[in-house]
């Protein structure tokens, strides 16, 4: 999944528009768009946020953990995890996109990868 991994996601050519996940057809130029493949900086603001306590048992041991709505810089609107205290999270934060451990799947454990975000303030 690319998308998952590299914050895939499609540039209208004709309009302008970006969007995340990607789409085949621009709905605001329907069939006259050009659409092409956008990487994504991944830089952001904190548009709304909540601090989970209580979660479901792949979850618990990461409790508790801030999921938030953040608004790419390049527009589209997204739900990401932000890797934070819950005391410094705040509505208009600035954060960036990391690379972390999502979860693991079934009794094996694999584990697989993705993008969560930090506050920008935290670059190293």
């Amino acid at each position: 999944m690319p998308q998952r991994y590299n914050l895939i996601g499609t540039h209208c050519k004709s309009c302008g528009e970006y969007y995340f996940p990607p789409r085949t057809l621009c709905p605001n130029c329907r069939r006259t768009g050009q659409m092409e493949d956008y990487r994504f900086r991944g830089t952001g603001t904190v548009i709304t946020y909540t601090t989970i306590y209580s979660a479901t048992e792949d979850f618990e041991r990461l409790t508790p953990y801030n999921l938030a709505i953040i608004q790419l810089d390049e527009g589209p609107k997204l739900t990401g995890q932000v890797v934070c205290s819950p005391e410094s999270m705040k509505i208009g934060m600035r954060v960036r996109p990391v690379f972390r451990i999502l979860g693991k799947e079934g009794e094996r454990g694999i584990i697989y990868y993705g993008t969560k975000f930090a506050p920008e303030a935290d670059a190293p």
